[in-house]
Formats: C-alpha cells, structure tokens, sequence
C-alpha cells in the first residue's frame, strides 16, 4: 500500500494569488477576472457576501496525522464557522473563509504538501479512488499509484488550466468499480483479461443536468498506455467541447453531438497523438495480485470493522454526521492515530473517514479514543450523505444540511443522498434513495420540493447487482419529504426482499408514484403547511445570486489558447526528442492556427483555422512584426510533412519568439490578461 508523499504546493503560486487579491482590492483587477483567479486556487464564492469556501484537494482521500492537524488549524483559524465537510470527492472544503485570509490557509496547508490548485473551475479536479484501495482482498492492484502518475502529470499542466468545463476522474482497484466509473468523466478499473493485467476506461458520464452513464471507450489497456488514455479523453474534451453553452460543456455532451461510436473514433485519433507525445514518459508500475476476497465492501467506506488483505490487520470506519468535523475532532483524531503508530487516514465518498492497518489488539483503545472525541464507527440507518446547499452554496435551493439530520437509511441501513439541487453534489442518482432540492409552483405559489431517485449505484462493473443511475420518481414537499423515504423503505421491508436495487427495479411503472401520490398532491387548503424548508421561518423563496460558480466564468478565449498553444508546445519537444520531426512540425502549426486565430478574434476579427487566411487577416488587423514573422513562419512549415531536425530547429525558435511578441501584444490589449503562466518556458 502507497501512501501518496507527494508535496502538490507551490509557495511562489500562492505569492501571485495574493498580488492578485490586493490587485483587486485596489480595483486593478475586475471582479470576474479575480473570480477566475480565486476559482483556479479552489476559492469558491459563498452565498453569503465576503465569505468563502476553501476546497482541499485530497487525492485518493489519504491523508498523514500531520494533515489532519494542517487541516484542523486551517479551519480554526480562518473559518469563520470552524467546521472542515468532507465531500463525496474526497476533499475537504472550509466555509466562510474572507478572501483576504486565503493565502495564509494556503501557506498552512503547503507545510505538509496540500494544495487548492485546481480544485475548482475548468479543470481536471480532484482525483478519487476505491476508499480500499491498498488494502482489499478482491482488489487487482494498488491503484493509488496510477493515480498519483495522473495527479502530478495533469496538476497545473497547460492543457488543464482552461478547459471548456470541469473534468472529474476516478480510479477502481478491481471490475466491482467501488470508485463509480459510471458518473465520470474519465473512470478507470483494473481488470484482469485471460490473466493479463490491465485496465478498462470509461468516459463521458456525469449527473446533474441530464445524467448519462459513461460509456466503454477501452475494454482492455496495459499498464503503460493508461496516462496515454486519460490524457487524450482531457485533449478531446479541450478541443471539442462546447464553450460557449454553459449547460452543454461537460465531456458528456460529446457522446450526444457526435454518438457512441463517432466518441470512440474521435477519442481514438487524440489516443494515437498522446501515444507518440507521451512515448518516453515513466509510467508507475503496480503490484498486481490474485483476488483473494468475496462481496465488494461498496462505494463509501466499510460500515463495519473491516479486515484487510495484510492479515491481522483492519479498516476502522469513523461515521461522520453530514460529512462535518470540528478542529478539535481533527487534531484529536490525529494524536489518536500516532499514540497508537498508524500513518495514514483516508475521507471517503460517503463522507467518512478510514483508519487503516488497525491491529485487533488495538481496536478496543480507538473506539474509546474516538468516544473521548465525540466521534464513533458507522450506526444502522445513518448511512445519510448530504451537500451544503443552501447554508451556503449559490446554486442551492433547499437547505439540506438541515434535511440530511432528519433522515434515516432504517433498518436496511440504505445510503440517502441529500442534494440542494439538481447539480446533484451529494450523487442523488447514486443512492438507495435520492433527493435533490427544487421549487414547484403550486396554486400560485413556490413551494420547495425533493426530487426523489431510487436504486442508483454508480458502480458499474459490480458483480452482485449490476450498475444503474436511479430511477426517478415523484417530487415531495420538502415538509413531507421524511415521511416519504420511511415509507418506501416499509415497502421495501415488507417485501421481503433483501436487495433494495433488486426490490426496487421489479416494481412496475408508475409504483412509486401510486405509492407516494397523496404525500406529492396538494390541495389549495394545505397550502400553508408545505410552504417552509428546513429551518425556515418564513414561506420558501429562491434567492437570485447571479448563478453559481461550478462552471466557472466567462473566459478569455485568447487566454485558453494560449494555454493549448503551451501544450502543443510541449508535445512538439517531446516528438523532436523521438525524431519525429514531421509531427514536431505539424504542432508548430497548431501553436500558429491558436494563437493567430486567438489574436484575431481578441481583436475584432473573426475565427480562421486556415493558416494562409490568417496570414492575411492579420496583415490587416494588425501590419508590422507581428504579422509578418506569421507569414515567414507559415511559408516556412508549408512543406511540414519534408522537413527534417536541422530545418525545424530554428522554425520552432521563430514560432517561439513570436508566441513571446504575440503575449506581450496581448496584454497591452488587455492589461488584466495574465499569459504568464502559458509562456512561462519562453521567457528568460
């Protein structure tokens, strides 16, 4: 088992976050363009004015004791409400945190090697994993160190800092797919094939606005071909995603455009290039192993003392309530684990907790120290994972933090997710049962509601039952949303079938809302009763924010040009390393068609992918050096295909400098464009 070592901060990165907070607090920095900048360090806007959210990136979900207290400190310190969530994608978020404080919080958290670093906006977040993983008898492989590879690869790389949207991965150590490859834009399972070891990859599905299962884009991929396929799944998202209809920019939407099969043959043409790019990369190397276990413990943590694979040794599950934990929780958690020798600790996607190599000897003494701690292991029935909503999130509309608390998963201890709205942040789609908040207008009035799902699992490949997003059923009045689940559950209970996946799909169409029909009808009479939400004292209402922030803000498109162009950039090197200089050439000319087509439209023109026109479209707009030394480098690569190391050495020089002329341009046109980082290798 690899505990993850790797120190993900940059103290230098966090230097330019704060000049750009006192930039825009002196009003030299526009406020969208300081929400971009916020968003890009995991600063996420609260509803509440001048309070923030800090979002942890925690890959895998492993932590040390000594970032349990990095974690503990942050949140006193700068938290306004003092409580660190822990989140169905294993990071840890800190609310009502004033802008100004964030850079110190940052400072705490490189100390043990943490970072922020794209855990919001348009880009590869963070990254999750099997919560087992190292340790589970019927897993094939250790896949934290593959995720690691993919963490440090895609962790402040061009191509991933101005994507069209968000980009989520996750990792399954074995085909039971605990880490839930269906709703994911990338998953990735290992998987044995007639004894050869490997991985199968999913891509392009999602929840929120029109849930989509992923789809198979590699029943079967060695070891070394793995980053290959992930990366050119980001490069297909990048350049064909559409950036301009917020709704439509996930990954999942380009299985819709061009098909099932016309994804596959698109994501196979970006699988060749990265294949050629990428040749002589290092790849991690697992420790592939016989599967020695029985039934998958499941998609969060274990709900009971949990035995390892190492013998002697157990998982022990901390339960926490809605995902919170206090700083004293933390730091006392921390203490507990280096009196008793244990070095790692994971957050799950149920929102839990798991301490790992626990000696049976030792067991009895953490259950009394977590007591002491106010903490204890997983109880029947609260099994109950819920998003912030509207306590804090922008885009929430029920508050179901205040919800969550309210329910139970009941004797069959099923798993509820409670979401805020239809985003989905606490997988609705996932849960024995799932709501999400929304508000239906009856009899002339707005009265908020939950959407109700049922018999979702998001593992695909899971052997006992099968994979499906859930079914959906009726819309309840949130006032009598509580009633509703314990009556499905009695339904459910009565049947007696054990599996409520089961239970649930072989019911006809039309049961659930027969069954819960007069808990969503209401008359004009019962108005008033359902016109609150949890912790309301006064009639439900929607707040205008202005929108949230999970899709970020509108971009400069010059500027996700340039960041492209840096990609192509270092994919032209590494080919010229190969001596394939005729695709070396042909990124020369990517590098040209982005940033000329980017400069174009920064200045008023219109989007040119033919080179020649370009040429000539910049004569125009923009005559003197820049334009020229365009041409010469066009005419130079217009026999791309010919041209060898010697002739390309200094054509690349040129497309360089230029590429430095075309930044400095840039910014005297837009003096808040900030292309350092896109041109970083270039400047001396």
């Amino acid at each position: 088992m690899s505990l993850n070592t790797q120190k993900l901060s940059d103290l230098a990165e966090i230097d330019r976050f704060e000049q750009a907070i006192r930039a825009f607090n002196a009003g030299e920095l526009d406020l969208d363009r300081m929400t971009a900048t916020r968003l890009q360090h995991g600063v996420y806007g609260q509803r509440q004015p001048g309070l923030h959210m800090l979002r942890i990136k925690v890959p895998g979900g492993r932590m040390t004791p000594e970032q349990l207290d990095a974690v503990a400190d942050v949140t006193e310190d700068y938290s306004q409400n003092r409580i660190a969530h822990v989140t169905t994608r294993q990071s840890i978020q800190t609310h009502f945190v004033p802008l100004d404080s964030t850079p110190a919080a940052m400072r705490r958290l490189a100390k043990v090697g943490m970072t922020t670093r794209e855990a919001c906006s348009n880009t590869v977040r963070n990254i999750t994993a099997c919560s087992l993983s190292g340790v589970c008898p019927r897993e094939r492989v250790d896949v934290t160190k593959h995720l690691d590879g993919v963490v440090k690869h895609f962790l402040r790389n061009p191509l991933n800092q101005q994507l069209p949207r968000k980009f989520k991965i996750s990792f399954s150590a074995c085909e039971s797919d605990c880490a839930q490859a269906m709703l994911h834009d990338c998953g990735v399972v290992a998987v044995d094939r007639g004894g050869q070891n490997g991985f199968m990859v999913r891509a392009a599905g999602g929840l929120g606005h029109k849930p989509r299962e992923a789809i198979v884009v590699e029943e079967f991929i060695p070891e070394h071909e793995l980053l290959f396929a992930v990366e050119a799944l980001v490069t297909l998202h990048n350049k064909y995603s559409d950036r301009t209809k917020r709704a439509k920019s996930r990954i999942k939407f380009l299985v819709e455009r061009f098909g099932e099969d016309g994804f596959r043959e698109k994501y196979r043409e970006e699988f060749e290039r990265t294949q050629q790019a990428l040749a002589d990369q290092p790849h991690p190397q697992g420790e592939w192993r016989a599967q020695t276990g029985g039934q998958a413990p499941g998609q969060g943590a274990p709900r009971k003392l949990f035995a390892q694979r190492q013998e002697g040794l157990f998982v022990m599950t901390i339960a926490l309530p809605i995902g919170d934990i206090t700083p004293p929780q933390l730091r006392g958690t921390a203490a507990l684990l280096r009196e008793h020798g244990l070095g790692e600790i994971r957050t799950t996607q149920d929102q839990s907790l798991t301490i790992f190599n626990v000696p049976q000897i030792k067991v009895a003494a953490l259950r009394d120290g977590l007591a002491a701690l106010g903490l204890r292991e997983p109880l029947v029935g609260d099994n109950v994972v819920a998003c912030p909503g509207a306590s804090t999130c922008r885009l929430g509309i029920t508050a179901s933090m205040l919800a969550a608390p309210e329910l139970s998963g009941g004797s069959a201890d099923l798993n509820i997710r409670v979401s805020g709205c239809q985003n989905g942040c606490a997988q609705p789609e996932t849960g024995d049962i799932g709501i999400y908040g929304e508000g239906k207008r009856l009899h002339g009035k707005l009265v908020p509601h939950y959407q109700m799902y049922f018999a979702g699992s998001g593992m695909s490949n899971n052997d006992t039952k099968g994979g499906a997003l859930a079914l959906k059923g009726p819309a309840i009045p949130v006032v009598r949303i509580k009633k509703a689940i314990e009556r499905v559950q009695q339904a459910h209970i009565g049947s007696g079938e054990s599996s409520f996946f089961t239970w649930a799909r072989t019911q006809g169409e039309g049961y659930f809302k027969d069954l819960l029909a007069d808990l969503a009808g209401v008359k004009e009479r019962e108005l008033q009763s359902v016109m609150r939400d949890f912790g309301d004292s006064s009639d439900f209402r929607v707040l205008n924010l202005g929108g949230g922030e999970c899709a970020g803000v509108s971009q400069v498109m010059i500027g996700a040009n340039f960041f492209e162009a840096a990609h192509e950039r270092e994919y032209r090197n590494a080919l010229v390393f190969q001596r394939k200089f005729d695709e070396a050439a042909q990124c020369n000319e990517a590098i040209l068609r982005l940033l000329g087509s980017g400069l174009v439209q920064l200045l008023g023109g219109t989007r040119q992918d033919d080179l020649g026109r370009l040429a000539a479209q910049l004569q125009q707009l923009v005559p003197g050096a820049i334009a020229d030394e365009f041409a010469r480098a066009v005419a130079a690569l217009a026999n791309a295909g010919e041209i060898g190391g010697e002739e390309l050495a200094p054509i690349s020089a040129a497309v360089d400098g230029w590429t430095v002329k075309v930044a400095a341009f840039a910014a005297e046109q837009d003096a808040q464009l900030d292309l350092n980082e896109a041109v970083a290798g270039l400047l001396v």
